[in-house]
């Protein structure tokens, strides 16, 4: 099998990962929706960013020293979990403040922090290094080439950077912010709900050892 199947069988692999609902689609959706679609983009590349570093990491065979060292799995585990719970509560709290939402915003820094924001909630569950891995073990071959080693974090980078662009030019757009507008309070509390959940999994998993 060549190089260039393998990366590909890899990226399939990760797409459907990427896709899949859960904390980083809620957050990309509502900084797309409520703030702006820089901000939703800059989001986005935080969540590559994310990806990336964590392909690296199992690369590097961080998952095994989390294998040797259960309590350090455990230990991000429960602050991957209470930063996602934080997070939750932020947008629960602000889920009654009004907004004046523009196609632009003159605040500046705010693309900075949508990406900050979106690059911790990524690499928040160390579970996503443990998939990596995992997708990696089963299609890697044993020797695998320096050109592939090079390419892969490339790889989930598109894969994650390019879904949540998606995601972000989806609930930019002018009718999803509308609806966002006249539910602003509903959509808040649910997405503040489903990402404290989210967190609560989490941490319940690091105490549980499951």
């Amino acid at each position: 099998m060549s190089s260039a199947s393998i990366l590909l069988s890899i990226i399939a692999a990760l797409s459907i990962g990427a896709m899949s609902p859960g904390p980083s689609f809620v957050l990309v959706s509502r900084i797309a929706v409520s703030r702006s679609r820089v901000d939703g983009l800059a989001a986005a590349f935080g969540m590559g960013i994310g990806g990336a570093f964590f392909s690296i990491l199992a690369l590097a065979g961080l998952t095994a020293l989390l294998s040797q060292f259960e309590w350090l799995y455990i230990g991000l585990k429960l602050a991957g979990g209470a930063y996602l719970v934080w997070i939750a509560l932020k947008i629960w709290r602000g889920a009654s403040e009004t907004l004046d939402i523009g196609e632009t915003r003159r605040d500046g820094s705010a693309p900075a922090r949508s990406f900050a924001t979106a690059l911790l909630t990524q690499v928040s569950n160390p579970k996503t290094i443990i998939v990596y891995a995992g997708i990696f073990a089963a299609l890697l071959p044993k020797t695998v080439p320096v050109g592939l080693m090079l390419t892969l974090p490339l790889g989930v980078f598109a894969v994650e950077a390019g879904w949540y662009t998606i995601v972000a030019l989806a609930f930019s757009a002018h009718h999803p912010r509308q609806i966002y507008l006249a539910t602003k309070a509903w959509i808040d509390r649910t997405a503040g709900a489903v990402m404290a959940g989210l967190g609560l999994e989490l941490v319940v998993s690091g105490v549980t050892g499951r």
